[in-house]
């Protein structure tokens, strides 16, 4: 018996055999109805091929990871058709690909994804969560379309046709546009293969939250597995942050449009990697269903605020790597400290801008940027880090983008603000390449420090030249002299693992050379809840009140202690130099010594007008 899906398939494939695959958009199929076993069906129509064979592959990496996934690890039941519907030989050549040697007779192809989630809370080495995908038959779907859909050799730059059927009663939320509805089939046509992988889909069981600030409509779409939260409850947090968010970029307009898509993990036989992915006009997320509302919405402010920034850049002001991006052999571009520095230091200067936090909590955050960036190789050319981020060693220092590569974003404001008289920082740079470069327009990546530097002033060139491309540390007590800044020593409440929720600063950490080996930090300030047990730095986690400490246990642990009061007894067991030793006591309520930065009384008034022109944006 044929199934709808097959008819169209079939139809299709006969009809447009005059037409060559060059001339006509790929045509993909995936019935949600068909969902068998947590696994997806997939039905893929090129178009014709002339003689010879013909290559289809499913993504490695895709833009915004930076780490090799190997998406074809999950795809099953791989075959090629004919016209009637017979197979045709096929060689898999690798994670990702597969040829097809007779390319003029192929008329589709026919596969099986399975999901992610369920990988990652068996264990398995997975793809980040936002960036991986779920099948819930049913209930929810999330579809990051580069775990779905592949491309043909040569044919990125392809239309797609992309038919999509559903369950009734559930909501798609999405900003892939969406065309004709005909017997529940949607119908989404894009102009190439990034424009359908870069509008990932959520359906949930219930309704998303709609609303609009300035010309941008948001749609707000949560899954919450246990029914604890709804889209409702983060509306008012989310319009808020975005409304500061709008009012910081001025007339920098990305999009008409933006989903965040949020799933809420119940870390159990789940999603265990928590964060977000940025899209030009979306955002996943996925969080710990376990939160309380007011951690949850701290969180979803924090990464929520870094990934709209995103349609700065990258999405926007961008090299020609990320435009004509390779999904498996990527050659990636020299300048992640502003893709994810420059946007990772708007997601923390606008909070203060705006007033969403103080100028105390914001210099916190600094300084708890400088300490995670301890832990990274301080001399290392973060140009040659970006370029080589796939490979060791520069792919542990990654997570450094984050930290060192928002100071590099400070200092340079600080320097920009201080050759201009305070009237020219990072933002109005970012404007300013903003105006020259766009979607469809992208710079060389080898002379965008030197264009940069041309725009603004020689002390820029200098800056790039010794910090950026060369791995002289930056003096940081320096920088906040130039606005009147001097550090000095307090106690603050800390998390039992994490010092805090915003700055998610680590007081252990994991092997790269064993991801299994979870130790304590070393030359850091420890909590009180590890010292009060007795831990020390380098101290290597065993166990902890019985759950075995490696990855995937330690994600557990750490969703746990959301949950731990003061009095909760603890036992811990650790290895010190090869000696075990069991650790207890109670979980208490921590606090850590905490390096700040407060306004220096003796600083001139040109420090304190500089100070305010970087914090107030005039």
């Amino acid at each position: 018996m044929l199934t709808l899906l097959s008819i169209m398939a079939l139809g299709c494939g006969a009809a447009r055999k005059t037409v060559s695959a060059k001339d006509s958009p790929v045509q993909v199929y995936m019935d949600l109805n068909q969902t068998r076993d947590d696994r997806l069906r997939v039905e893929v129509d090129p178009g014709a091929f002339g003689s010879g064979p013909v290559r289809f592959y499913i993504p490695k990496t895709v833009p915004g990871t930076y780490s090799t996934d190997n998406y074809g690890r999950y795809v099953e039941a791989f075959s090629a058709q004919d016209s009637r519907g017979d197979a045709l030989e096929v060689h898999r050549l690798g994670p990702n690909t597969w040829e097809i040697p007779d390319g003029k007779v192929l008329d589709r192809i026919v596969y099986e994804v399975n999901d992610t989630f369920d990988a990652e809370g068996g264990g398995e080495d997975a793809p980040f969560s936002p960036a991986g995908t779920n099948i819930l038959e049913g209930r929810h779907y999330m579809l990051n379309l580069h775990g779905f859909v592949g491309y043909f050799e040569g044919m990125t730059e392809q239309p797609y046709t992309f038919f999509l059927k559903a369950p009734n009663g559930i909501y798609p939320s999405s900003s892939l546009p969406v065309g004709p509805v005909e017997d529940g089939w949607r119908t989404y046509k894009v102009g190439r293969y990034f424009d359908l992988i870069d509008n990932p889909i959520q359906f949930t069981p219930t309704a998303p939250a709609v609303f609009r600030v300035g010309g941008i409509n948001v749609v707000l779409s949560v899954y919450s597995p246990g029914g604890k939260y709804s889209a409702a409850d983060f509306k008012p947090s989310m319009e808020k942050m975005m409304r500061a968010q709008k009012a910081f970029l001025g007339d920098i307009d990305g999009t008409t449009e933006y989903n965040i898509l949020l799933y809420l993990s119940t870390m159990q036989g789940d999603a265990m990697g928590f964060g977000a992915l940025e899209h030009h006009t979306s955002t996943v997320v996925v969080l710990p269903e376990v939160l309380p509302l007011p951690q949850l919405e701290e969180a979803m402010t924090d990464v929520v605020s870094h990934e709209f920034f995103h349609i700065v850049t990258p999405l926007n002001v961008h090299s020609e790597e990320i435009q004509y991006f390779d999904y498996n052999a990527p050659k990636m571009s020299r300048h992640l400290w502003m893709y994810e520095g420059t946007t990772e230091y708007f997601a923390n200067l606008f909070q203060v801008r705006e007033g969403l936090i103080g100028p105390d909590e914001f210099y916190a955050r600094l300084m708890g940027k400088i300490r995670n960036a301890a832990a990274y190789n301080d001399s290392l050319s973060f140009t040659e880090m970006s370029r080589k981020v796939l490979e060791e060693p520069y792919a542990s220092q990654y997570p450094n983008v984050y930290e060192k590569g928002t100071l590099i974003n400070l200092a340079l404001d600080i320097l920009l603000r201080e050759q201009s008289g305070g009237q020219y920082g990072v933002l109005e740079l970012m404007k300013d390449l903003s105006r020259k470069y766009d979607l469809d327009t992208p710079f060389k990546d080898s002379e965008l420090l030197a264009e940069i530097a041309a725009m603004t002033y020689p002390e820029v060139a200098t800056f790039f030249e010794t910090h950026v491309i060369g791995g002289t540390p930056i003096d940081y007590a320096a920088v906040f002299r130039k606005v009147g800044l001097l550090s000095g020593e307090r106690q603050v409440p800390s998390g039992y693992f994490l010092k805090d929720l915003a700055s998610q600063e680590p007081f252990i950490d994991v092997d790269p050379d064993d991801t299994d080996r979870i130790f304590i930090r070393r030359g850091i300030p420890l909590n009180s809840f590890l010292t009060g047990l007795g831990a020390r730095g380098g101290d290597v986690l065993k166990s902890i009140n019985g759950t075995e400490v490696n990855l995937n246990g330690i994600r557990m642990i750490i969703g746990q202690s959301l949950g731990w009061t003061p009095d909760t007894d603890i036992r811990m067991e650790v290895d010190r130099d090869g000696e075990r030793l069991l650790l207890e006591g109670k979980a208490g309520s921590p606090t850590v010594t905490d390096n700040r930065l407060a306004p220096d009384p003796d600083a001139p008034p040109e420090a304190v007008a500089l100070r305010n022109a970087w914090l107030n944006g005039q």
